[in-house]
């Protein structure tokens, strides 16, 4: 593929991405913010990948493995401070009524 097409695929991922964006800021919940965050994550990781092989640039290729890293990470650390705010049994927190 030629170079000038990847980086329009990786223009228009990133433009896909903007629009996640608004559901950061006006994400009704914490989890819908969370998974926006992970679009944006994941599209900015596909578009250093389609920069990376467009421009020949392989560094781009270990800083697009180091941001998906840190995207799992994010989540599982969202993921366990959710479950620990309702508390082991699936039930509300401490002090909470059920």
């Amino acid at each position: 593929m030629s170079p000038e097409f990847l980086a329009a695929a990786a223009g228009f991922i990133m433009l896909t991405v903007v629009v996640g964006l608004a559901r950061i800021l006006y994400g009704p919940g914490d989890a819908d913010r969370v998974m926006a965050a992970q679009l944006l994550g994941t599209g900015g990781i596909a578009s250093l990948l389609l920069v990376s092989v467009a421009r020949n640039l392989p560094a781009a290729v270990d800083v697009a493995l180091t941001l998906a890293m840190l995207a799992a990470f994010a989540s599982i650390a969202f993921v366990k401070s959710a479950t620990a705010a309702q508390g082991a049994d699936g039930g509300p927190a401490e002090g909470g009524q059920r």
